[in-house]
């Protein structure tokens, strides 16, 4: 199976966000913003990144990176097994 350029930068960009998931250059930091650690509103901007490359992955991405036939129709696997 050969990969277009789409789907390698889709890896990429999930390699990036699965790298910076952990905030590795706020350890050591002791600053609050708004009450809570600036480590912890990290989390909470990434996870909204995250949300938002996810819902963008599944509306162009999916059924050629799962192996889900987009004519098929939703839940239709593209070789074999149950649906």
């Amino acid at each position: 199976m050969t990969r277009s350029i789409r789907d390698w930068l889709w890896v990429v960009v999930f390699a990036i966000l699965i790298t910076f998931s952990v905030p590795w250059f706020l350890w050591g930091s002791s600053t609050v913003v708004a009450g809570l650690p600036v480590w912890l509103w990290w989390h909470v901007g990434w996870m909204g990144v995250a949300s938002v490359v996810f819902a963008l992955f599944a509306r162009t991405g999916w059924d050629r990176l799962m192996g889900v036939d987009a004519e098929a129709g939703f839940g239709t696997p593209r070789r074999g097994g149950d649906p």
